[in-house]
């Protein structure tokens, strides 16, 4: 019978953790890396310094949070740009050479 059946999520055996590539870890890396530089440089601090302080975790850890159907939020922003800059018309080029015509 020769009936194979590939599970759904075979991507995911490649990611790290199931969730994250090599990429998304330095993003969120670098990120937590500058957060941590600036709550060392900034010692009293009110709210609104607080949550600049925070911003650069916050925003790479948004950019790698998974979400359904796409890897996570910075491939779907890709997903998104890509197709509003790239050609909105579609060329025929299938087998019929005549487009229907005689």
């Amino acid at each position: 019978m020769n009936n194979y059946l590939i599970p759904a999520n075979t991507k995911k055996s490649k990611l790290i953790l199931g969730f994250f590539t090599p990429i998304d870890l330095a993003i969120f890396g670098t990120g937590c890396l500058i957060t941590v530089v600036l709550l060392f440089l900034f010692q009293g601090m009110n709210l609104s310094t607080a949550i600049l302080v925070l911003l650069p975790a916050l925003i790479s850890g948004f950019l790698v949070v998974p979400v359904p159907n796409y890897h996570n939020v910075l491939q779907l922003i890709t997903n998104i740009v890509t197709f509003f800059l790239n050609r909105k018309r579609y060329y025929w080029k299938g087998w019929c050479i005549h487009n229907g015509e005689e």
